[in-house]
């Protein structure tokens, strides 16, 4: 594969709004999950809200694109310089010479719950401020960051549940191999809403209580939301940066529509792949940030096909005790805590996380910690079984 340079990337969610207020989170072991103060969702859990996406306001030229998930992305791309990296790299490229790829689940699909509530009692027409196109359809969000930022380029949206917005890194790396591009900006956004909220709740899955992955009471995930955007660009002469995509996995376990594979074959083989992409042993990562989403079937699965190639000594975290489980976001998200860790040196624990399932071999770190980080690997393994893994590196 071609290694691409992180030119620039930044996230917000539950933890904080932006890179530094989310790395401020991680060595406070500050989780940002609160009991569900949804008024329009009355259901018993905790969930991942992101308050500050409520008070964006849309440009006027882009109120047609106006939707819960629009505006957590236009807060997430406003944030760490990010529109100015990308407005380098269009000047640098072209407009035309930069891809956008965005991973998510539901999209704006709250819009549309909000619109069929609203429904004529006596047509059961939509209202006429409802436009499923700008707010709902799955490539809404990546057309308005597309317009937000200038960019002429190819686009795709992909939505392979959990695993979506860390596919994008794969999808752009193809891209630019083959020449179609330059440079791209990928992430994910995906935000609160009824389908998710209760869908995962009626599959049992949504704990009452806060997440606790692998730990041996687990009960289930919480449902977080967040935004996040990375530029990447080829890895050489001017565009040479210290962090770097170094390789990636993609499988699919073709095993059920929602269990994983019970010896998580697909995961292990998602990893060994990313692991040789990017030339790597398995002694060669520093830090797995795992997928860890404190469902009993998912931490067990992933538990086991990480000791079975990395055995107990690779410090691992789920970081879904800060930020919640958030859907098609999960991938970006975990990424930019992966980036972080590797630019601060420092392993992210669980905070959320009390007493660790016996049954879990690998070695899980409860407490954040301090030292040096050179290659790290996130996971992403999507209900019904679309595995992604990505590797990432730094120079030193």
């Amino acid at each position: 594969m071609t290694p691409l340079a992180i030119r620039a990337y930044t996230t917000s969610n539950a933890a904080g709004i932006g890179k530094a207020a989310t790395a401020a989170s991680l060595r406070d072991a500050r989780s940002g999950l609160i009991p569900n103060d949804l008024e329009w969702a009355p259901l018993e859990c905790w969930i991942g809200r992101v308050k500050a996406a409520e008070d964006v306001a849309l440009p006027a030229a882009l109120a047609a694109y106006d939707c819960r998930n629009n505006r957590l992305a236009l807060l997430a791309l406003e944030q760490d310089g990010f529109v100015s990296a990308v407005a380098e790299a269009k000047r640098r490229h072209g407009s035309g010479r930069v891809g956008v790829f965005l991973g998510t689940s539901t999209s704006g699909i709250l819009s549309t719950e909000i619109a069929y509530q609203r429904r004529d009692p006596h047509t059961g027409s939509l209202p006429a401020d409802f436009c499923y196109d700008t707010m709902h359809n799955l490539d809404a969000t990546t057309e308005f960051v597309r317009i937000v930022l200038g960019l002429t380029g190819p686009a795709m949206t992909i939505s392979t549940a959990c695993s979506s917005s860390a596919k994008v890194f794969c999808l752009a790396e193809r891209f630019v191999r083959t020449g179609l591009i330059d440079a791209a900006v990928v992430g994910g956004v995906d935000s609160l809403c009824l389908t998710t909220l209760f869908g995962f709740n009626s599959l049992q899955l949504v704990a009452p209580d806060v997440c606790r992955p692998f730990d041996a009471a687990r009960r289930g995930l919480s449902i977080g939301e967040a935004g996040g955007f990375a530029l990447l660009e080829k890895d050489e002469g001017a565009s040479r940066g210290p962090l770097r995509l170094l390789g990636y996995g993609e499988t699919s376990d073709a095993y059920h529509m929602s269990t994983p594979h019970p010896q998580g074959d697909g995961a292990r083989r998602a990893m060994l792949d990313a692991l040789g992409r990017a030339q790597l042993r398995a002694q060669g990562i520093d830090y797995i940030n795992l997928h860890g989403t404190a469902t009993p079937a998912n931490d067990r699965t992933e538990a086991q096909a990480v000791h079975g190639i990395f055995g107990a000594t690779t410090p691992c975290s789920s970081t879904k005790g800060f930020t919640g489980h958030t859907l098609g976001a999960a991938g970006m998200t975990e990424a930019a805590i992966a980036l972080l860790s590797l630019e601060q040196d420092f392993t992210p624990g669980s905070p959320t996380t009390r007493d660790v399932d016996p049954e879990t071999q690998c070695r899980i770190v409860l407490r954040g910690q301090s030292g040096p980080l050179r290659r790290v690997m996130s996971n992403s393994f999507g209900f019904g079984g679309s595995n992604c893994v990505l590797v990432f590196g730094k120079d030193g």
